[in-house]
Formats: C-alpha cells, structure tokens, sequence
C-alpha cells in the first residue's frame, strides 16, 4: 500500500512526527476502483471517508424523475464521501461513482475517531476541511440562486480548469443545472466574444 501520498497531503499543512505518520498508517486502507464502480449507492450508510490519489469521481444525487444532478466531482488529493450519512449514519441520498480507473485510500469513521482523539493534530485539520468544504457548498448555493448559467459556467471554468480534459460535458452540465445543449450554446457564445 502506497500511504505517500495522504502523508505528503497532510505534512503540506502540518508537519507530521514518527508517531503521526505511523497512525495513518495503521489507519488507511487502499482500493483500486475501475472506472463506473460505485464507492457509494443510494440507501448506503456512508461508512468510509475517501482521499483521492490517483483518478477522478462524481458525486450525485438521482431525483424522483430519474434526472443525474452532480454535486461535486473530486481528483487527486481531494476528499470525497457523503458528510451527512458518515456522520449520522443514516443511508444517503447520494452516489460516488469513478470517472476514470482510480486508487483511493478510505478510513472508516471508527478509525477517524480513533486518530481524533490519539492523533489531535488530526482532529484540528479534519476540522478545517469540514469548514473549507461548508463554504464552498454555501458559495455554490449563494451562485445558483444568484448568478446566470453563464456566468456559473465562466466561474467554474476559473476555478476548475484542470476538470475540463477530465469530465464530460453532460458532467459539466449537470453541475451547473443546465442541459448539456445550453452548455453547448453557452461555449459558443463565449467563443465568439
């Protein structure tokens, strides 16, 4: 198992001793999951937090028409599971699937606790992710209430440029609550700008 990478994450924030590095460790386990293989299913209890280190996911919600709304996709070093079924651990509304083949290493929410109160460092920086994570939701909630698909697709573009040779553009669409023709119209009207 390659841990490397979560060390290296965490060690870019805080610097991490001998005992810290050995709880990861102890504390990760890593999968290798192919392209279109779920990591979550509607109705699933989200039991495990997920770093990515290799690959990309989409997490989405399915609404009562059969309609695929994405609520955020996640690439290398970047955390994705269904916060409110881990924490509650209630099932979720919600799925992850792998867009590309993918290498992931997942803690279950016993484990994350354990290194809590072992590890406080953890504690503090898992915090931070949470709250980091919470703005962006508010940020993206405040956009869509507030901003045209255009203007959406220009600030997705400015944030994410990386997703682009990585995520469809019925992902993208999907994204930013608009059919992958306006998207399609939208490109071209920026492009003739």
């Amino acid at each position: 198992m390659n841990i490397e990478p979560i060390i290296t994450y965490f060690s870019n924030i805080l610097p991490l001793n001998t005992d810290e590095i050995n709880a990861l460790k102890s504390s990760f386990k890593e999968r290798k999951i192919k392209r279109r293989q779920f990591i979550l299913h509607q109705g699933d209890v989200c039991t495990l937090n997920t770093f990515v280190v290799e690959g990309c996911f989409r997490m989405y919600f399915v609404d009562k028409n059969g309609k695929e709304h994405n609520i955020q996709f996640a690439i290398e070093n970047w955390w994705i599971g269904d916060i409110g079924s881990f924490h509650s651990e209630k099932p979720s509304k919600l799925y992850i699937e792998a867009i590309e083949n993918s290498i992931v290493l997942q803690i279950k929410k016993e484990n994350q606790l354990r290194l809590f109160v072992n590890q406080p460092k953890f504690n503090l920086m898992f915090r931070v992710f949470t709250e980091n994570a919470l703005v962006a939701y508010q940020e993206r909630v405040l956009q869509n209430i507030s901003s045209t698909a255009e203007e959406r697709y220009l600030d997705f573009t400015k944030r994410y440029p990386h997703f682009f040779n990585r995520i469809s553009n019925v992902q993208i669409a999907s994204f930013l609550g608009v059919t992958p023709e306006f998207l399609s119209t939208i490109r071209k009207k920026i492009a003739k700008s």
